[in-house]
């Protein structure tokens, strides 16, 4: 049996276009490096422009094949992609932590969610694919449908490659469309892999292709492509929107969170304090969801810093396929970029109270203590940018109302948390917080069901849920008048009763 390190190399310098893998015809390569060992352990190469206008290409003849399809098959066919998808996650869920570096378990739990996702658009779909109206005229039958927008492409962050891809590209093809997958080049290899359980499918329908900026800026530009789903920094993500706007065509974006994590004295403190350090440290904190930034009653500051400093020197770090919970960061450039802006919150004069540095021990690879900082000033550089990183910075609140301002005092709205048993205070939290999605007492979950989305420059548009389909979808109204009656109630010639009753002069 082929062993996952045989397999990436194998994988290396593919795409997958018109249904196979595909040897890429490009230059130079790129190495993927394990950010646990520094290791190379494959090779990426950009596409050329003649791939991907073949891919464009077989993907508008597959999606237009595709439309024709029932609903139900389509049902049955996903139902068989998540199945391949359950079988497969062993295998994936080594790859993405070799490639990205997360522990095992959460590589694993990923690969869950992308099957829960992929079962649940394939039955969501079918359910409502348009309604009828009460019609204004007598006789008449008004009613809507929805229609597949085209090729959609799906521009992938590294942070969470699997299920980004399936609460995007399942919600999609379910509607009806084809997709263009351009990977992060940190997960290239994990969804080259992935997506061969999308065999099931039609040859076409989904493509994946290698390469970084300017493949996915060729796929962006592309008159043959009709919706960009994008996942990304927020500069990135404003070039896609600039690009998406200028050509009226459909973006879904999301750019990131600095998310507020609000402590209230009604708290269970030890809870609300493990709360605050799975927010902060889940994937070495690469989640645009992570708690970044905490804002603590100064009656319980003290006692809840105390704990959440207990509960960060207790993450097991190191590399993701042994007995850790928290892997390196995903590569040299990130550890770069966050180590940076911890140093200049030490130099602003946040206290490190856990962490700070490099694990001891770990001599090699991209690791980052667990990490907290106390008496942060809230107009801190920390506070105030998306950290993406594992640290959990802390600022005294007087009470409510101070955290719910510094919470919204914010260019980024994703997501926010409060630990309060108060029912007042939960609900002033979801009504003025604002935020895509607030969480009382249960940071960072999700649910199928549940739209997942930002506000400000958090991003546009909706994934997941009723909201998320639609996203992939154009609404199509249609009146049918079946006995082809004359419209005489507003048609020409007009009636002279209705006409201007007065005389023409002043």
């Amino acid at each position: 049996m082929t062993t996952t390190l045989e397999q990436m190399k194998r994988l290396s310098g593919h795409h997958r276009i018109g249904g196979a893998l595909r040897r890429a015809a490009g230059g130079s390569a790129l190495p993927v490096i394990d950010p646990a060992t520094e290791e190379r352990v494959g090779e990426i190469v950009e596409a050329t422009p003649a791939e991907i206008a073949e891919a464009v290409a077989v993907a508008n003849a597959a999606q237009r094949a595709w439309a024709r399809v029932n609903y139900h098959r389509r049902s049955e066919l996903l139902h068989e992609v998540s199945r391949r998808m359950t079988a497969a996650r062993p295998r994936v869920a080594e790859m993405l932590t070799r490639e990205m570096g997360k522990p095992y378990k959460e590589s694993f739990d990923e690969a869950t969610w992308s099957t829960t996702a992929t079962d649940y658009y394939a039955e969501v779909a079918r359910h409502e694919a348009g309604k009828v109206l009460g019609h204004t005229v007598d006789g008449q039958f008004h009613f809507t449908t929805k229609d597949p927008l085209g090729v959609v492409v799906i521009i992938l962050p590294f942070n969470y490659p699997l299920c980004l891809l399936c609460w995007q590209a399942i919600a999609a093809l379910a509607s009806g469309n084809a997709v263009i997958i351009k990977p992060s080049d940190l997960t290239t290899l994990t969804t080259l892999e992935f997506t061969a359980a999308f065999d099931a499918l039609p040859a076409g329908l989904v493509q994946v292709l290698a390469g970084g900026g300017a493949t996915g800026a060729a796929l962006v530009e592309s008159p043959d492509t009709h919706m960009v789903a994008f996942t990304g920094g927020i500069e990135t993500g404003r070039k896609v929107g600039e690009t998406c706007g200028r050509l009226y065509k459909r973006a879904l974006i999301e750019t990131s969170g600095n998310d507020p994590f609000i402590v209230m004295p009604s708290a269970p403190l030890e809870v609300a304090a493990r709360g605050a350090a799975f927010g902060a440290f889940l994937n070495c904190g690469q989640v645009c969801a992570a708690a970044e930034r905490f804002y603590v009653h100064e009656s319980i500051y003290d006692r809840f810093v105390e704990r959440l400093v207990h509960h960060a020197r207790q993450v097991r770090i190191g590399n993701g396929l042994d007995k850790v919970d928290m892997g390196p960061m995903a590569s040299r450039r990130e550890l770069d970029r966050y180590s940076g802006l911890l140093s200049r919150a030490k130099g602003e004069g946040a206290r490190v109270l856990a962490g700070g540095g490099r694990p001891a021990g770990l001599t090699r690879g991209y690791f980052a203590d667990a990490t907290v900082l106390g008496e942060v000033s809230a107009d801190a550089e920390i506070m105030n940018t998306e950290s993406f990183g594992p640290v959990a910075p802390v600022t005294r609140v007087r009470d409510l109302d101070e955290a719910l301002h510094l919470a919204n005092r914010s260019r980024y709205g994703l997501g926010a948390t409060i630990y309060t048993t108060v029912l007042a205070e939960s609900m002033r939290a979801v009504n003025e917080l604002e935020a895509g999605m607030v969480w009382v007492n249960a940071p960072l979950l999700d649910n199928d069901a549940g739209p997942f989305g930002g506000r400000k420059q958090s991003g546009l548009g909706r994934q997941l849920g009723s909201e998320g389909l639609d996203t992939f979808r154009h609404t199509k109204l249609s009146m049918i008048d079946a006995a082809a009656n004359p419209h005489d109630f507003w048609w020409f010639p007009y009636s002279d009763a209705e006409a201007f009753p007065g005389p023409r002069g002043g």
